[in-house]
């Protein structure tokens, strides 16, 4: 889960002990990994790279569908409300929260560029309710100002920083060295949101050291789907763990879908479901 961490402190050494699990993952009784007769050898393409524009925009539209119920993830720029999750506000295009230091960081960086902005001001206060849920000094202006802020491209640009530097670079890269495609990237960056990156039992890490415990990532001559299956195992088992997390139709009836129809490059068209509603790509 997110939790409530200083993330900007956390982050560094989260993400060593992410990388160092790729070292770590496989079962102590191998001498060495030996592939598996079930192993797809795929031929990289770009297609398998969630890093390319058009992939990027599907997997930000699909986390959109999950975290706001649309597709239109450009317009959650602006989007902020406290969900009662314990986190404090929730806001931005991924959820960036005032609890967790990453809505902390996206103002840092807000002001790094761009020093007289309207959220400067608040800086002080989000450091001192960074770790709770506290709205104190910030309330109904800062939601405003927020807004405000959502306008200025170079906000737009701070969010994106915050979204790539922290997520997705991170889950890509760690995927791509997993021997993961399109989908199993995906897949790690959509947990990287709502977990936090860490190697904490319910962060990202976590979740990755359980799944390679009951198999071998594709770098490591597994399966890519028999992986896959045990990550969103893995993962089930970390959002029940709390309630705000407890529906977990974003697996369930999307990345298991999909899983299910051997869609490992996301190739389109899309159709899920989340929290019930459906919803689409096809082009």
């Amino acid at each position: 889960m997110k939790n409530l961490i200083l993330k900007r402190q956390t982050f560094f050494a989260g993400l060593l002990g992410v990388l160092v699990l790729v070292s770590t993952c496989a079962f102590a009784d191998d001498p060495a990994p030996q592939p598996s007769t079930n192993t797809v050898v795929t031929t990289p393409t770009m297609d398998d790279d969630l890093g390319q524009p058009h992939k990027k925009d599907i997997a930000m539209q699909l986390v959109s569908s999950a975290e706001n119920s649309t597709l239109d993830w450009r317009a959650q720029y602006a989007y902020i409300e406290d969900i009662g999750d314990g986190r404090g506000y929730t806001a931005g295009i991924i959820g960036f929260c005032s609890g967790t230091g990453d809505m902390l960081d996206v103002v840092e960086h807000y002001t790094k560029i761009s020093p007289n902005n309207v959220l400067s001001k608040y800086l002080p206060a989000l450091r001192e309710v960074n770790g709770s849920d506290s709205h104190e000094g910030l309330g109904k202006q800062f939601r405003a100002d927020w807004k405000t802020a959502a306008t200025d491209p170079l906000f737009q640009q701070s969010q994106d920083w915050e979204r790539d530097t922290v997520y997705f670079d991170p889950a890509v890269q760690q995927a791509k060295e997993d021997g993961l495609q399109a989908l199993g990237q995906f897949i790690y960056y959509d947990a990287i949101v709502m977990h936090g990156p860490g190697d904490d039992e319910d962060s990202f890490g976590g979740i990755r050291a359980a799944a390679c415990r009951v198999a071998r990532t594709p770098a490591q001559g597994g399966d890519q789907i028999t992986y896959l299956k045990a990550f969103l195992a893995a993962r089930v088992a970390a959002m029940q763990t709390e309630a705000a997390h407890f529906d977990t139709s974003r697996v369930d009836t999307a990345q298991r879908v999909f899983l299910q129809e051997g869609n490992l490059n996301l190739a389109l068209p899309l159709a899920w479901k989340v929290y019930g509603s459906p919803f689409e790509i096809s082009q």
